[in-house]
């Protein structure tokens, strides 16, 4: 089973599945790290900023590869904020290629978002948001999610990573990809 994990830069993502990972035992696939073998940019963060036909290119690239694997967890998008509004992290021909079972969202609050961010300055180059750009960003992936999900009969499951609360996280994870 494919998996889809996705969630905005500083929800705690990658947190989130290193813990995940100590009680489960899968393989998880950086979508974005795919996507920069194939870029020629210096960084990921340069990847929002090509033009966006190159963007879709290098998507359904990645997703040809990553679909290779059977019994996986994809980190990536749902949608990606860029200088022309946002791209879908998941465009149909890329769904298609994946074909995943399950999407699962990681939010938390505008708030801890942008105290997640701060931690992270220096670390990434990441354009600044407002807690109304981060609200609407959220409110843009569940939307994707929704119609991912309707494109390729999967779920959506909305999972809070809230401050300290990363073990109540990687549990409901357990319980949406068991069931």
């Amino acid at each position: 089973m494919r998996i889809i994990i996705a969630g905005i830069a500083g929800v705690g993502k990658t947190t989130v599945l290193k813990k995940l990972l100590e009680k489960f035992d899968i393989e998880v696939v950086n979508f974005g790290d795919v996507m920069f073998e194939m870029a020629g940019v210096k960084n990921r963060d340069e990847m929002r900023k090509l033009p966006y036909e190159r963007q879709l290119e290098l998507q359904k690239k990645a997703a040809e590869k990553i679909a290779k694997k059977e019994n996986i967890i994809i980190d990536t998008h749902s949608t990606i904020k860029t200088p022309y509004g946002y791209l879908p992290g998941l465009p149909y021909d890329v769904l298609k290629i994946l074909n995943p079972k399950r999407i699962i969202l990681i939010e938390a609050s505008p708030e801890e978002i942008l105290a997640r961010r701060k931690k992270d300055e220096g670390i990434r180059e990441r354009d600044v948001e407002s807690i109304e750009e981060i609200e609407m960003h959220q409110l843009m992936n569940r939307i994707a999610a929704m119609a991912y999900a309707t494109m390729v009969n999967a779920t959506v499951k909305i999972i809070k990573n809230k401050e300290n609360k990363i073990n109540e996280a990687v549990e409901e994870i357990l319980k949406a990809i068991r069931e």
